[in-house]
Parts: structure tokens; sequence; C-alpha cells
């Protein structure tokens, strides 16, 4: 026994630090071999299946109506063994926060269909990451709290789905709730169709299904659940109504699995062994270990050759495996490809144009970064100077294409203009820094206005969405509206009697 425990431990010390971290989540059962599971678990041989087989899928919510629960639940569904809950938030900031910053996908196998499920951010401000999620799927699930609603934040997201074909599936979450009542299930399927309209969805996309479910018990029906009776049989169904619908109604993707291969990068992390790792989705043909590849530059089109694709990666459950050869229709990770950054396209060699690379939303917000200054400086962190903060902040703007980053003129090479979509984007960046040891000082937020077509000045606007005792209406109206904000809807909020919703 202490030979097999021993045999088992230098397999996994030889592992790459992305499998070590797959290793931890793996659970064997008492009637397997750990061993043989764990060898069967990274078998080299795995290649993607046909692009029939495969539906990938976004998943669209706004924050707290239930995204990362419905994902933690369709992994169990599919047989896999979470070590906690809120599975995809791997940011410790999102599971401080309870939010999901960036995009972030994984896969499962129901009935013989392999489902990449891509989870997306629910805030305007990480819009850049919506738009690179969206280049990995070919549908989408629309999640709506059945008592609250569409918000605001979903009709940002769903405006970019709808803007790229797909045909959104409805699930109205939360139905087991008491406020969840039939009439105001309607009304929430009404305000979904209405939203539709308004965000200009063809006649295939307001033809849109719904289902309902409680992400929160783990299941999913095709119809509302009226009664004791009904509701236990919904429970005992699970969330297989769901995986049949997203089969049935998302199509497979397309691409030539023949033609030379190409693949658009969406996410970067380094290893420490492996370095840089680029994800994202085959748009043609097929890769292997070992192949010679190119990167091409989305900024000018240059041509980077030289690189050899070391290993192939894919995200089951939480774990990930390595895999022999990725081919057209498939989400999967790559190493080997040093100089490719997100937005760029990893080709072979006969390949000679890069793929779209989407189009970002513009910043919103501007803030200079510098070093302290102050009295106090140097009694917290140890990255001090100008060069350090400037080298930072150059980083993250690689991985983060909706940030700009700006030296600042006269600023003597110490301060940098840090260009952004909103306020809580900006203030994730500066938290992070400060935990990783950084000292700086920050200006107050700026408006970037833009000129319009005509010349004339813009400015962003945004939708403040209230909820208010119905004694404090006034006063709320009165001081939004001395700040330029214009009452656009007024009515009872859903969730709770005697209270006002106020959307400006």
């Amino acid at each position: 026994m202490r030979r097999y425990a021993s045999l088992v431990g230098s397999l996994i010390g030889s592992l790459s630090s992305i499998e070590r971290s797959a290793v931890a989540e793996l659970r064997f059962t008492s009637h397997s071999s750990p061993l043989l599971t764990l060898l069967r678990h990274f078998s080299s041989d795995r290649i993607s299946p046909p692009p029939s087989d495969i539906r990938n899928v976004a998943i669209i919510a706004h924050v707290d109506h239930g995204k990362t629960t419905l994902v933690d639940r369709l992994l169990t569904s599919s047989g896999a063994s979470l070590s906690e809950d809120r599975a995809m938030d791997s940011n410790e900031f999102e599971r401080e926060r309870g939010i999901t910053i960036s995009a972030k996908y994984t896969s499962f196998t129901f009935e013989g269909t392999t489902f990449n499920i891509v989870d997306t951010p629910g805030h305007a401000d990480f819009g850049a990451e919506v738009e690179r999620a969206f280049s990995l799927v070919d549908g989408a699930l629309l999640l709506v709290d059945a008592s609250e609603g569409v918000m605001s934040q979903t009709k940002y997201v769903l405006g970019k789905a709808l803007g790229r074909g797909l045909r959104p599936v409805v699930l109205l979450n939360k139905v087991d709730r008491p406020g969840a009542t039939v009439e105001r299930c309607g009304e929430s399927e009404s305000a979904v169709f209405d939203t539709f309209a308004a965000l200009d969805a063809t006649e295939e996309q307001l033809d849109f299904l719904t289902l309902y479910s409680s992400a929160r018990e783990g299941w999913a029906s095709d119809a509302l659940p009226v009664g004791a009776t009904a509701m236990e049989a919904a429970r005992t169904e699970g969330m297989v109504p769901l995986l049949r619908a997203l089969r049935e109604h998302v199509p497979p993707p397309t691409g030539d699995p023949e033609a030379p291969f190409s693949m658009l990068v969406v996410m970067t992390e380094r290893d420490q062994f492996l370095g840089r790792i680029a994800t994202g989705r085959v748009a043609s043909g097929s890769v292997s270990i070992g192949d010679r590849v190119k990167v091409v530059s989305h900024a000018d089109g240059g041509h980077q050759e030289g690189f050899k694709i070391t290993k192939i990666f894919k995200r089951a459950a939480m774990a990930s495996i390595e895999m022999q050869k990725a081919s057209a229709g498939d989400v999967v990770s790559l190493a080997g490809a040093s100089g490719a950054g997100v937005a760029d396209t990893i080709a072979a060699l006969a390949v000679t144009e890069g793929l779209p690379p989407g189009q970002v939303d513009p910043p919103t917000l501007s803030m200079v970064f510098s070093p302290n200054t102050s009295p106090l400086a140097g009694r917290e962190g140890s990255a001090l100077t100008g060069s350090r903060i400037g080298e930072r902040l150059m980083i993250e703007s690689q991985t983060n294409v909706s940030l700009r980053v700006h030296p600042v003129e006269g600023g003597g090479g110490e301060a940098f203009e840090v260009q952004a979509r909103g306020e809580l984007q900006l203030g994730l960046l500066i938290e992070n820094m400060r935990r990783e040891g950084f000292e700086l000082s920050i200006s107050p937020p700026q408006v970037l206005l833009r000129k319009g077509d005509a010349g004339e000045k813009l400015e962003p606007l945004e939708e403040l969405v209230c909820e208010v005792e119905e004694e404090h209406t006034g006063d709320v109206i009165e001081a939004v509206t001395l700040r330029k904000g214009e009452l656009l809807e007024m009515g009872p909020a859903a969730a709770a009697e005697g209270r006002q919703r106020l959307v400006f």
C-alpha cells in the first residue's frame, strides 16, 4: 500500500500546476482505484467530439438572480462532484462580493452531448468580458428572477446577445418563493418579451422558449408547477428538462473541421511551467499536440511564427483534462503559443488573415494612477515607484481589452491615465493592486466625453433603479432629478408591499 501511495504521489508531483489543481478537485469513490481514476482522467488520447454533439451556451443574468447556483446544479446533474458551492466563482473578489467579474467556462456531458457553459458577468462595467464570452457560444440561456423580472444589467448583456443573432432560452428562476405567483410569473414573462422587442429582437428571437426553475433546489420544468404534487414531480425530474431544451434549441457550432486551423483567443492565463495559456473556440480545422502554429495580431495584422503546441487542455466540471486533439466548435486552452494575447488569432501556418476580434464598448471613466507621495508613504506596500505601477497597469491592459493605459503628459513617466468602463471596474483594479503590495495615489474619476458623427458632444448615461418605501418616494425623485436624472418608470415593487420601484 505504501508503494501504491508513493506511485500516486510521484505521478502528481510530475504534473503542472494546472493539472495539480485539477487533481485536487477529483473525488474518488470507494469502488474505484484512485490511481486508475487519475490515469483515466489525464488520458492523452482524448479528442473533441464532432460539432453535432457540442452545444456552446452562455448564461445571462442580473446580479443575484441565481446564475452561479444554476451552474453548480447543472454540474452536479451531470455527475460532477463539487468541493464547494459557487464553483465558477474562482476569483476571490467574486466570492467576497457574490458577483461574476470575469468570463469563464466549463464543460460536462449529458446524454452524449458535450455542453460548454460560459458564465458571463452581470455588470456593464465588465462589458469586454461579455463581448469575449459571446464569441465562444452559439446560444444563450437568459436567467430571470421570477419575482424581480428583467433588471437593468440584464438588458445590457441581453442586447449584446441579440445583436450577435443568438436566440436565448428564457428561464424564470426562484419560482419556489412565495412572491413568484402565477400572476407575477406571467408579468415577468411579458416583461421579458417587451425587453426583447425594445432591443430590436427579430421575430425568431421573439419566439423564445420559457422554462421555470429553482436553482437552489436543483430542478427545472417545462411548465410552472402549481401545488405540492407538481412541485414534487419537478424535483424528481431535476435539471433534465432544461438540459434537453438547450440541446434541442441551441444550434451546434459551425466551422469546417477540414479547413486550416484557426482560433480566436478569448482569455489568457499564465502557468509557471507551461507559460501563457490561451483559451478560445476552434473556429475551423483541428489542432494536435506538436503542431506548428502562428499568431496573427489583432492590432496590426502582423504574423509571429515559430510556435509549437505543447499542451491542449479542456475544462471539465472543476478539473482540467489534457487532450490530444481539438477540432472545430470545441472550446479549449492551448499552451505553446506564447506570443498570443486576447483578441489575437492562433492559426495554422497556411492561414494569412486573423479572425475578426469583435467590438468592445469604449471606456466611460478615467483616473490617474501615480506613486504615493503622502507623509505615510512606504508603510504598507513594497511596490512604491511609478515604473512598477506602470508595468502592473500594462500587464492588466494586455488581459483586459476594455482597459486603456496612457502615460500622463508631463508626468515624467510616473503618472498613468487609466480608462475603464466604470467605477466598479476601477475599484476592483485598485483593490487588487493594494493586496499585491502596491502603494499609489489616485485622482477622482473623470467622465470621458466623445464626439458624435455630427461633431456634437456626447456623454455616457446610466440607468438607475431604486426600490424605496412609499413615504420616501418623493424625496428620492427630487434628489435624483436635481442631478439631471429623468424619471422613466414608477410602480409598486414586486418583492414587498409598501415599496415603490423607480427607474431613472
